[in-house]
């Protein structure tokens, strides 16, 4: 996502309280400058300072990856949905309780209007062009990083 300076928006559960570890260093490592609202609410979008943070992005389309698609995927994505946002939850950036919750949750999400995509799929799309040559080495790079596809 660094690539094509899509804004990110990180947050983490009950972290301060001592409940829950941290965001894993891999990600943290992705994106070392920025900040991760840590919030006591299940639905991220009922946090003021995450849902704050996102509406100053100014964006319409949102991005959504999470732990859990029956709960931190689906109730923020419900919400961003109900107030006319565009979402895109990567399906295979988020994992449930099960195979079946998270098939379900999926669902669910793509009935209320929700556009299910995945990491390669989104990065085609953001690349859409191969004469954008600038985002190239980045969008190779980050699909190999993430075991998408081997480097040639």
């Amino acid at each position: 996502m660094n690539t094509f300076k899509v804004p990110v928006i990180l947050s983490t559960v009950n972290v301060k309280n001592g409940r829950n570890k941290d965001t894993i260093a891999p990600i943290k490592n992705l994106l070392p400058d920025l900040p991760s609202y840590d919030r006591t609410t299940i639905n991220a979008w009922e946090d003021q300072e995450f849902n704050a943070a996102v509406k100053k992005t100014g964006r319409h389309n949102l991005i959504i990856a999470a732990l859990w698609t029956e709960a931190c995927l689906t109730f923020p994505a419900l919400d961003a949905l109900r107030e006319g946002y565009a979402v895109f939850p990567v399906v295979d950036s988020v994992g449930g309780t099960s195979v079946v919750a998270h098939e379900a949750a999926l669902r669910r999400v793509e009935q209320a209007g929700a556009q299910p995509t995945s990491i390669p799929q989104l990065a085609c799309e953001l690349q859409r062009d191969w004469q954008r040559t600038e985002t190239i080495p980045g969008f190779t790079k980050e699909l190999v990083d993430a075991g998408i596809f081997l480097h040639l």
